[in-house]
């Protein structure tokens, strides 16, 4: 009898252990939008973990899904609360309002669907972990190197992104943080933001030139969209090529081009496919059992045309999407 109880309890390990290494984890990462650039880097990230887990024994099935504008907070819900109540094993989230998706989070992780939080924080404890560049110091390093291009006198701006987005609000304190300790350097706007498309953060770059054009010094804008628009504003009105120091944030082709071109003086960069990668690992260890952190930096570049050649610099303006999605 205690033979045959003892091959039944080896049988029962064994078809767990065999249960365990078929188990596939499905995990949703959901952007805050999806036609950006950053946002295909954060995929590549997410697409470069599911290969190498794959490869270590780990089967991993993604879905990638986002609101068409990052502004549509309605839109963001309903996937997190679709994606709960298809009960995957997890999510990866950049959430578009720091507070409109506490709520289907906390719900999320009720019906045990945890979270992991990346690039813009959210107003919560009921996330596993939160991903993403130390923002606050990123807008601290935009401000000192504007306030050096300026030789710590002139007048500049402070282009805003949206309200609610954690992220860019963060750069903005930063950078704001960083002026205000340097007496030469006189704010003549702050209030101005720019909107979850290129479309209105060009408007609202043409707006703020045709009011401050003539007299402004030095601009800063705390993402892609409103870098590449200001720049382009700066250029009809002829003041781009460095008669107006613009500083912008993250890598785009046009910004990364403009940045050549000596439009735009510097941009601080993130590691988005490190971000995206780092993320959908780390809702793995979680769902498997392991600790993970509650707060994991990954890391924030000041680049310049000067530098953007050096092998580090060029992997963050041109990280390398193609090999992990296939167009």
């Amino acid at each position: 009898m205690r033979s045959l109880l003892r091959v039944l309890a080896l049988a029962l390990c064994s078809a767990a252990a065999v249960s365990a290494a078929e188990k596939t984890y499905t995990i949703a990462v959901i952007p805050k939008g999806t036609t950006h650039e950053f946002w295909k880097s954060i995929h590549a990230g997410a697409v470069k973990a599911e290969q190498e887990l794959a490869a270590k024994g780990t089967k991993v099935k993604l879905f990638w899904k986002g609101p068409l504008r990052e502004d549509d907070r309605d839109q963001q819900i309903q996937v997190v609360e679709n994606f709960a109540s298809r009960k995957v094993d997890g999510i990866v989230l950049a959430p578009l309002d720091s507070r409109a998706l506490v709520a289907p989070v906390a719900s999320a992780l009720q019906a045990g669907v945890p979270t992991v939080v990346i690039d813009s924080d959210l107003e919560s404890d009921k996330q596993v972990s939160f991903v993403a560049t130390d923002n606050f110091k990123g807008g601290q390093m935009a401000g000192e190197f504007l306030a050096k291009q300026l030789g710590g006198k002139g007048s500049i701006i402070l282009l805003r992104y949206q309200v609610g987005s954690a992220s860019t609000e963060a750069r903005e304190a930063g950078f704001l943080d960083a002026v205000k300790k340097v007496p030469g350097l006189k704010l003549i706007s702050s209030d101005q933001h720019a909107g979850a498309t290129r479309e209105m953060a060009y408007q609202a770059s043409q707006n703020l030139l045709n009011r401050y054009g003539k007299g402004v010094d030095g601009i800063f804008c705390p993402n892609e969209t409103a870098t590449i628009a200001m720049t382009k504003a700066l250029r009809d009105i002829g003041r781009a090529g460095g008669k107006v120091k613009l500083v912008g944030f993250d890598s785009g082709t046009q910004s990364v081009l403009d940045l050549k071109n000596g439009d735009v003086q510097a941009l601080v960069v993130q590691d988005p496919l490190k971000m995206g990668y780092l993320g959908v690992m780390t809702v793995v260890e979680h769902i498997q059992g392991k600790k993970v952190a509650k707060r994991i930096d990954t890391g924030v570049s000041m680049v310049t045309r000067q530098n953007m050649d050096q092998p580090d610099m060029a992997a963050l303006l041109a990280p390398p999407i193609a090999k992990y999605l296939k167009e």
